[in-house]
């Protein structure tokens, strides 16, 4: 029988990790260990987390103080250039970004529209003058913004906006102005109470010729804070959670600002009056602009990650501390970590917290390397913006999913304010929503996945494709993460035998992930070719199909970033546990689609049917090394803020 190990959690300093939780912390931090290190011990932590209970006066106070105590410190700013000569520093924004989100996530997302949105449009999409001139004020918070795109009509559906940012050649100026109702700029941060300028997106027009949705930076309040002639500002109020943002409408009614205002980077009106850009095609310049922001999605999920790995911290110490029922031997009553029904519910998470941190690491190595100045290609750049967009729902996802199960698996003490659960559940269900829908994500991944097998198989009939299809395995659309050459063997290993492999068998779970992502995509390909796409009813009846391809693509690249990760571990302890992780992530996504893989003759019945027993027996095994599990998520006990779990 397995050794349980209860713990006293007071042994030793609060956020002293035992040697095994030092070392799965440093393995999970990766290449980013020693930044993340350095910021958590730089950050004011005295202020860290908001009193719950406080009036939306009261927390939009409290957040915009906080802010300008980190900035004051270094972060919210960190990673933005604060004029043309300084060079960006993305892994900086990042990790900052991640820091911040141990603490109040209100200052976080107040945070990232002050210096990622706001900051970041004016260093992407503006020219030296925008940045010279507006980022010293942005970044010392002497200019607070907000970043004026969603709509009320026009969420998702960017290229739709229906404000208009029309040039005035007469004045030389432009006119912004809300065509319509659904026009209203809608849920901007930053616009309610405390924003004096908007990052304002738009329908470009010039001399009667439309070129596409631009930004403009648009004055909304004078001195005094009061709105400025033809700007209608509105407050949204109370919200299911971040409650300490001030979000809030705009409208426009033909406000008047000079030509040097529009972020004419990529297009805009020249001395001349004419429109001039360096990227000729109207779609490809749309998608460039959009790209510049990539940033935002791969901070949210980040964030997002940690909002999970704090809920899991501190329902398994509370599984740690909290004894229920007494049992034979056991009469003080059984830990509720004890209870495999308990191991069950949290285990699992945080298998796929450790999951999607080393797939979080690859994804901020990339954007660091594309927005810090390596060399790249269009396509370097289009991968990034897939798996940016992917994980952000993925994270997102797992973060709400994940934060309610914590909350739940700690009874009544859950449900109360004092113990955090709720306030990161309120405080992330946004998470879901901003920086793009989720489904519309998982979408983008897909068509993005669709768009490289078409590349690749072009109009090869039935016969071609299957022949093609052995070629396709490792190449384009099956994208290898660093984990590359060992998934090759590990799959041509699986692909000879596979049901003579151990369910704990890493080529097998490499083999059936494979398997599900290629055969869901070369099927939706099929149909794909068969459906009418002038027709909406015949595309939006593969909605389901393409929403399953992306999820099995997404699964498929978190093993292998947690194959990396492993790889990656020197300590010989903290790799047995790893090994152990990422075999419960693997079953256990094995085991959610077992209907799929069993439909698709991909797993027998018997083995299909092995795979609670196998579950059971990994979390048995990892039970005793629970606390340093969640040592090693990185969250530092005295920033977990949970009452019941004492000082």
């Amino acid at each position: 029988m397995t050794q349980l190990i209860d713990r006293d959690l007071t042994d030793a300093g609060p956020d002293e990790p035992s040697s095994l939780g030092a070392a799965l912390s440093r393995t999970l931090d990766g290449q980013f260990a020693d930044r993340r290190a350095a910021a958590k011990a730089s950050v004011p932590s005295e202020n860290l987390l908001r009193e719950p209970g406080q009036s939306v006066e009261e927390a939009r106070e409290w957040v915009l103080n906080r802010l300008v105590e980190l900035s004051g410190a270094g972060f919210g700013a960190a990673g933005i250039p604060r004029d043309a000569d300084e060079d960006p520093d993305p892994a900086a924004a990042v990790v900052a970004f991640e820091v911040l989100s141990y603490g109040d996530l209100s200052t976080v997302i107040k945070s990232g529209v002050q210096f990622g949105l706001f900051a970041g449009a004016v260093a992407n999409l503006g020219t030296r003058w925008h940045q010279d001139t507006f980022l010293p004020d942005i970044t010392s918070m002497k200019l607070l913004g907000c970043y004026a795109m969603t709509e009320l009509g026009h969420g998702s559906d960017v290229s739709g906006l229906e404000t208009t940012i029309t040039y005035v050649p007469e004045s030389d100026e432009y006119e912004v102005h809300s065509e319509t109702p659904e026009a209203t700029k809608a849920y901007i941060g930053n616009a309610a109470r405390d924003g004096a300028m908007a990052v304002v997106f738009g329908q470009l027009l010039v001399r009667g010729k439309h070129h596409g949705v631009h930004a403009v930076l648009v004055p909304i309040r004078d001195e005094t804070g009061a709105a400025l002639p033809g700007v209608t500002i509105a407050d949204h109020g109370v919200k299911g959670g971040l409650l300490g943002v001030d979000n809030g409408m705009l409208r426009f009614d033909r406000v008047r600002v000079p030509r040097r205002m529009l972020l004419d980077r990529y297009g805009g009106v020249d001395a001349s009056g004419q429109y001039r850009s360096p990227i000729e095609n109207a779609n490809r310049r749309f998608f460039t602009m959009l790209g510049t922001l990539v940033r935002g999605r791969v901070c949210i999920a980040g964030g997002a990650g940690i909002a999970a790995r704090s809920a899991l911290s501190i329902a398994t110490r509370y599984a740690l501390k909290r004894r229920q029922f007494a049992a034979p031997g056991r009469p003080d009553g059984v830990l509720l970590l004890d209870y495999l029904t308990h191991q069950r519910r949290l285990l699992p998470a945080i298998a796929r917290a450790y999951a999607l941190g080393f797939a979080q690491n690859e994804l901020a190595a990339s954007l660091v390397h594309i927005q810090g100045g390596g060399e790249h290609t269009e396509r370097d750049q289009r991968r990034l913006e897939t798996m940016a967009a992917g994980l952000k729902a993925t994270a997102t996802r797992f973060a709400n999913d994940t934060i309610q199960e914590c909350r739940e698996a700690c009874g009544g003490a859950g449900y109360m304010a004092e113990n955090r659960l709720v306030g990161l559940r309120a405080d992330a269900d946004v998470f879901a929503t901003f920086e793009g829908d989720n489904t519309v994500l998982l979408q983008l991944v897909t068509k993005a996945l669709l768009t490289d097998y078409r590349q690749v198989w072009g109009d090869l009939d039935r016969v071609g494709m299957v022949q093609a299809s052995a070629r396709m395995v490792g190449g384009t659309v099956l994208e290898r993460t660093a984990a590359n050459l060992l998934v090759d063997r590990l799959v041509a290993t699986a692909r000879r035998q596979p049901e003579e492999l151990a369910l704990v068998d890493r080529a097998w779970h490499a083999y059936l992930f494979e398997e599900r992502e290629r055969h869901s995509l070369e099927s939706l390909a099929r149909r794909m070719r068969r459906a009418d796409s002038r027709d909406f009813e015949s595309v939006n009846r593969l909605g389901d199909h393409m929403l399953f391809v992306a999820r099995a693509h997404l699964e498929r690249v978190l093993l292998e970033a947690f194959i990396a990760g492993i790889e990656s571990c020197t300590d010989p302890k903290a790799r047995e546990v790893l090994e152990r992780l990422c075999s419960l992530f693997a079953l256990s996504s094995i085991d959610a689609d077992r209907g799929w893989f069993a439909e698709h003759n991909r797993i027998s019945a018997g083995r299909s049917k092995a795979l609670g027993a196998q579950l059971n027996k990994l979390c048995a095994e990892l039970r005793p090394d629970a606390l340093a599990l969640v040592e090693g998520l990185g969250v530092p006990a005295s920033w977990l803020g949970a009452e019941f779990l004492g000082s």
